[in-house]
């Protein structure tokens, strides 16, 4: 990654006075290999496949059930809306011809960088799908499969074209998410000339585009799964298998897709704060020059790093949540149906994927009422883009009711308990109302209009230390009202679920857990337009980057500044909501685990005793985990960040001339160091998280088998996996919200309080920034995925432990 020779030397003339012209990272543009395959079909052989494509889609449906008809439906409408979305932003001109080559140069490193990366993953996804394929070859059959006909070999390639089919899916809704950002940073840049409100809607419509196409890959990508192994198998004929147990087959979608988002996450998060961190300690505290400008070395490596790290690792994450809540909402929804004999189950399997349905209905909705007004101007008065955010997620939310009540009307109601689809809907509300304060929460303790970030700033008038430890504290006390709401959501929805009248054969009621999935639902009902507002913070910070390195006027940098603050608020709201969301799914996900475990070894498993020493170990290694996974995690940001320091210092030692505009730094030095670091360091704490249930499980089912415990092994990775989640909770909500404090107690006093810029105050504050980077976009994005992931790994690989 060289730049051009008449960069590389310093013969340029004055800086100022020649126009900016930006390297490009790569020699020639990247495309994915599956899209220049499609390019290079010819047009109406590609047509005649699509229409072949739906065509099987919706036979497949047909052959399955109306309910798959209404979902195809309603994923390839919310397709064509994403297109026409992708349309408009791309409509919207670029700017000025600075501001394209700035746009072109962090493109070119972010799908450089994207192709390495994916590369790498792909390779060991595919090492992990022999070692899939070997053990399900190897293992023991379910008395269900037995009677059903499905031999160990069709069960074994099942689940790993599932998986590979998951990690696909989750690959391309990580592109998909970087494609558009790098694409509309630059648009949202230029709208920003105009009116703030303009680069508003710029840069949400190219988050919904984002959005529309993960949220219905998730759904589409299940939704086919299902009914091709319904038609193929012939599930529900005489002699196969029930339906009720078809939802266990596509546990290995949701593994790939947990197993990319994890590295995704981790990679992208290496980068993007490895370089935030050098460029922030070398250009803002040691040479005093803003953030974002031109002069700094690691500049277009950060920029870069916004896209790779949130916008390509957050589509994979969210695509991957949504894939493991439906996935364990269907086995649950099954297992329940099975056991109160309920004479048609498909609505109660099937409801997870109309509600996401619902979903992509609502949230467009919600993403297309935010318009720009007819007074736009530079010099109008701007609005607060939070209000104008929060006004479009209150209308999602009226919606998801709405349609949440019609859906469980429509899909959950049994002759057997007439009044229960009205107690599942009052969950779904236990869970919309859970997503909705669990936004307030964290946007209560991030956003710089609110006692606790200002009292964070205001510790920096006192010092580096002082920011610290205030950042520490707030932190710490911000996991207090999560946990109680997320106890109170779980309480709430299992107890009308409990309620609901549908008993099993004993007169048992059995609807809890099932109430406690449909919560679950309930919470992700609006994940949508949730992902909608996450995507909207990196497209901001890369426009307001933009506006800076092209030295636009300060009023666009005004209206650019603004954005970026409000985009660090939805950044932190979308990981609160992921964490809550994380943890209704980790619990159905232990549920759905132990149902496996029982299944396989023929006995019933309901308990978990940790008084037993062996199993209490097990959850002590589990906290391990969590604490060893995220110091890996942090310490490989550190050790990055590091080799980024040493090289911007570098430059400006060498290259004197940079500070006056006389000569250009080297770019591309810093991209390729962050880029290299990041691959090198994500794969320790990502083979941590998946070596170690698989290894603590089998040692322990070895020690059970000579001590006479034949359960041992999976009471031992239950344990693990309860505490690791409760850990993971506690300690992503901690670093998540400490993180986005720091961040935004130093926007707060660059918009001139307590000093305003270039003071001790804002010096202060800049090194609990840094301090606070790989906590919120590193090691606590991560967890929140690393727990998902122990849940369907230890589905997945249950066998293994009996």
């Amino acid at each position: 990654m060289m730049i051009v020779d008449d960069v590389e030397n310093g013969s340029l003339g004055p800086y100022q006075d020649r126009p900016r012209t930006f390297p490009n990272m790569r020699s020639k543009p990247y495309t994915p290999l599956i899209f220049r395959i499609l390019m290079g079909i010819n047009v109406r052989i590609l047509v005649i496949l699509l229409l072949l494509g739906f065509g099987y889609v919706f036979y497949i449906g047909a052959s399955t059930s109306p309910i798959i008809v209404f979902v195809f439906s309603v994923c390839i409408i919310s397709f064509l809306l994403s297109i026409y979305l992708t349309k408009w932003v791309l409509s919207k001109d670029e700017g000025p011809p600075e501001m394209a080559q700035i746009s072109e140069a962090i493109r070119d490193g972010a799908e450089g960088f994207f192709r390495t990366q994916y590369g790498t993953i792909s390779k060991m996804a595919f090492l992990l799908a022999l070692v899939i394929l070997g053990i399900y070859l190897f293992r023991s059959t379910t008395p269900q499969q037995e009677s059903s006909g499905i031999g160990r070999v069709t069960s074994a390639y099942i689940t790993v074209a599932a998986f590979l089919l998951g990690a696909l899916c989750s690959g391309v809704a990580g592109y998909v998410g970087m494609w558009v950002s790098v694409r509309a940073n630059v648009r949202v840049s230029s709208a920003a000339r105009r009116s703030a409100r303009e680069a508003l809607q710029v840069a949400v419509r190219a988050g919904g585009f984002s959005a529309l196409v993960v949220v219905g890959m998730a759904v589409i990508g299940i939704a086919i799964l299902y009914a091709t192994f319904y038609v193929w198998l012939g599930v529900d004929s005489p002699g196969s298998m029930k339906v009720t147990d078809l939802p266990l087959l596509l546990v290995g979608y949701g593994f790939g897709a947990s197993f990319v988002a994890l590295f995704a996450q981790l990679g992208g998060g290496i980068y993007t704060k490895a370089a935030d961190v050098g460029a922030d300690l070398v250009g803002k505290v040691e040479q005093g020059i803003p953030e974002d400008d031109p002069r700094n070395p690691a500049v277009i490596a950060d920029l870069v790093g916004d896209n790779v790290g949130d916008c390509a690792a957050r589509g994979a994450d969210l695509f991957e949540s949504i894939a493991a809540e439906i996935i364990s909402a269907m086995i649950l929804g099954g297992t329940m149906a099975q056991r109160c004999k309920i004479e048609d189950p498909s609505g109660f399997i099937l409801f997870p994927l109309v509600v996401h349905s619902f979903d992509l209905v609502i949230s467009s909705i919600g993403i297309l009422s935010i318009r720009s007004t007819r007074d736009s101007s530079v010099k109008a008065p701007i609005e607060d883009p939070m209000a104008i955010l929060q006004k479009g997620y209150s209308v999602t939310i009226v919606l998801a009711v709405l349609t949440f009540g019609g859906s469980t009307r429509w899909l959950l109601y049994t002759e057997q308990a007439p009044s229960a689809w009205l107690n599942f809907a009052l969950c779904g509300l236990v869970g919309i109302i859970t997503a909705y304060v669990f936004v307030w929460i964290t946007k209560y303790y991030t956003d710089y209009k609110h006692d606790p970030v200002r009292t964070l700033a205001l510790s920096s008038s006192t010092g580096h230390g002082t920011n610290i430890i205030a950042g520490v504290s707030l932190g710490l006390e911000s996991t207090a009202l999560p946990v109680l709401v997320i106890s109170v959501s779980i309480i709430s929805a299992f107890w009308l679920g409990h309620t609901s009248g549908l008993v099993d054969e004993t007169g048992s009621p059995n609807g809890g857990l099932f109430g406690t999935a449909v919560a679950t639902m309930g919470m992700l009902s609006t994940a949508a337009y949730i992902l909608t507002m996450d995507m909207f913070g990196p497209i901001a910070d890369n426009a307001g980057g933009i506006v800076e390195m092209s030295q636009q006027p300060e009023s666009v940098r005004e209206i650019t500044d603004v954005l970026d603050a409000v985009g660090n608020t939805t950044k932190a709201t979308t990981k609160g909501f992921a964490i809550g969301s994380a943890a209704l799914a980790s619990f159905l996900l232990f549920s759905a685990y132990m149902d496996e475990v029982a299944s396989f070894a023929n006995e019933s498993f309901k308990q978990v005793d940790i008084a037993i020493p062996e199993v209490f170990v097990g959850g002590l290694l589990g906290s391990m985990l969590i604490f060893l996974f995220s110091a890996w995690a942090c310490s490989a940001v550190g050790r990055t960040a590091q080799e980024v320091v040493k090289e911007v210092r570098r430059q400006f030692i060498e290259r004197p001339g940079i500070m006056d505009y006389k000569e250009k730094p080297d770019y591309g030095r810093c991209v390729a160091i962050v880029a290299s670091a990041s691959l090198r360091e994500m794969i320790k704490p990502g083979a941590l998280a998946i070596i170690s249930p698989i290894v603590v499980g089998f040692l322990f089912r070895v020690l059970g088998h000579y001590t006479g415990h034949p359960l041992l092994g999976a009471k031992v990775v239950a344990a693990m996996l309860m505490f690791a989640t409760v850990s993971g909770i506690l300690m992503a909500l901690f670093l998540n919200t400490a993180g986005g404090a720091w961040d935004n107690a130093k926007k707060f006093i660059e918009t001139g309080a307590l000093g305003g810029k270039g003071s001790d105050s804002h010096k202060a504050a800049i090194t609990g920034d840094t301090v606070g980077d790989p906590f919120k976009d590193t090691a606590g994005p991560s967890l929140h995925v690393l727990i998902k992931m122990l849940a369907t790994i230890t589905l997945v690989m249950a066998p293994v432990f009996l």
